[in-house]
């Protein structure tokens, strides 16, 4: 394994304050690490997999969130380089979403199949293919479906896995972080990683990441970083971080998100009303998700234990080949590896 340019973790103190699972309501002989996974319930799309956007509220504000074509000109040069590099062609997004990337590498002249376990996010998927399908044929061929991690394998009915697997699986936006681990094993994420290894062909990659946790759990916020990387929305007016701890062990990290949601069509009466540093008040759209801490080390073990330690793996922070400046502190560290011959 290798960390490319020296990845820096963390450099700064904050004073945010950490939620510890005394300050959770109930008695707390009576709690278990299950009753604990969080402060909001979560949903099933699929067996397995948990739909924390069922209820569709982040993803009515998904494209202000990341930004559109924002989002994909931050780091469309560096994922089709490394994609190039590795000789892929077929693709399966694991994560799909609203099919933001999976239109990039489309766009870019890959056969892409795309899952994700949220319903309420393909919908918008499957819009965007409909919408340019009968134009182009490569979105004509673009197959997407209900996808779950833990049974990749059983989306036969939705996408078609070609023989012999992919030439690369991608798994990235944080989005790997929304697999709890309930009895503290993390069984579910190696059967997950263990699926992703098995839907790629011999010398075929793994791309996959997640948030800088390490500086998260030890500040208590996010990374100030130049490159906010995935989410390049102008809307975006507050992220508030929780750190949810259980025996003095981080456990879940939940972040908060408000989206301003002015001349958008998308406001109604319910929706709070915020004031901006200017004075303006404005109508904002809430969501919270809930996030696994992978720390860099215990991910490096989670990948190295299914592809090998001797696997061919970089570390790209914020998926840059060269940091912009020494001590740069990443928001995302972007996970390639690969699998053997």
């Amino acid at each position: 394994m290798k960390i490319q340019n020296g990845t820096c973790l963390a450099s700064h103190r904050s004073n945010s304050p950490t939620k510890k699972s005394s300050d959770l309501p109930g008695p707390k002989e009576n709690r278990t690490k299950t009753e604990l996974k969080g402060f909001r319930d979560f949903h099933l799309s699929t067996p397995g997999v948990q739909d924390q956007y069922s209820d569709g509220k982040a993803a009515k504000v998904w494209h202000l969130y990341i930004g559109g074509k924002k989002r994909t000109n931050e780091y469309a040069d560096s994922i089709i380089r490394v994609l190039k590099e590795n000789n892929v062609q077929t693709v399966l997004d694991a994560a799909c979403g609203t099919g933001v990337d999976s239109i990039l590498l489309v766009e870019a002249g890959f056969t892409v199949k795309s899952v994700d376990a949220s319903d309420k996010m393909l919908k918008y998927a499957h819009k965007l293919r409909w919408q340019r399908h009968r134009e182009e044929k490569a979105f004509e061929e673009w197959e997407i479906g209900e996808g779950d991690w833990l049974d990749l394998a059983n989306c036969e009915d939705s996408i078609h896995h070609p023989d012999g697997g992919y030439d690369c699986v991608i798994c990235i936006g944080n989005s790997f972080a929304h697999l709890p681990d309930f009895v503290g094993d993390q069984a579910m994420h190696k059967r997950a990683i263990n699926n992703f290894h098995k839907m790629l062909k011999p010398g075929g990659v793994l791309i996959i990441d997640h948030r800088n946790y390490d500086h998260i759990i030890k500040y208590g916020k996010l990374p100030n970083s130049s490159s906010k990387l995935y989410y390049q929305g102008d809307r975006i007016h507050k992220i508030k971080t929780s750190v949810l701890t259980v025996d003095g062990e981080c456990t879940m990290i939940t972040l908060d998100y408000e989206i301003d949601i002015t001349g958008t069509g998308l406001a109604d009466a319910s929706d709070p009303i915020r004031e901006k540093p200017d004075g303006t008040l404005v109508p904002i759209s809430q969501f919270r998700l809930s996030y696994y801490p992978h720390t860099l080390v215990k991910f490096n073990a989670l990948l190295e234990g299914v592809f090998g330690e001797d696997a061919d793996h970089k570390i790209l922070p914020d998926f840059m080949s060269t940091p912009p400046e020494e001590g740069y502190i990443p928001s995302y560290l972007v996970h390639i590896i690969k699998r053997k011959e």
